[in-house]
């Protein structure tokens, strides 16, 4: 699971669709996706509970650790401070989504990559073609957000 939250996409705040549409996939690859396509919370299992009705909440507790703990780890490091401590995936998802809408992401996107581009050094173990088109994928990343770059 480590390596498949390295391989996908991370939420940077401003890539929700593609992330959303990412993770809905892979949890539902890998039968994780539970607590997102059912509308209706589990009932509270007490002693009078049916065995389906305690297996249906191992599976249903399973689905919501493993799969908020996918999110969590294909969000990036600066979009997790600002987001609450909660343990349902789909609140989780919608607070990402007002994330992604708010002027908080652009800002923080913006500091990050101003601060990124800023502090870019060439480093002799990488080719100088590839410093440049990387500092100008910078600055185009900029552009597209309303700041302008200067040569």
């Amino acid at each position: 699971m480590f390596a498949l939250g390295n391989m996908m996409v991370k939420f940077n705040g401003l890539n929700y669709n593609d992330w959303s549409e990412q993770i809905q996939f892979q949890l539902g690859v890998m039968d994780l996706d539970l607590t997102i396509i059912v509308d209706e919370k589990h009932a509270v299992i007490t002693e009078a509970s049916s065995e389906e009705e305690k297996s249906l909440d191992e599976v249903w507790e399973w689905s919501k650790r493993l799969s908020l703990n996918l999110m969590r780890m294909t969000s990036a490091e600066n979009v997790k401070p600002s987001m609450s401590k909660t343990s349902d995936t789909k609140e989780f998802m919608i607070q990402l989504k007002e994330y992604s809408q708010s002027d908080i992401a652009d800002k923080s996107i913006v500091g990050s990559l101003m601060s990124e581009l800023t502090t870019k050094k060439f480093e002799w173990s990488q080719s100088i073609n590839d410093h440049v088109t990387s500092t100008s994928n910078l600055a185009a990343k900029l552009k597209a957000m309303g700041m302008d770059v200067s040569e």
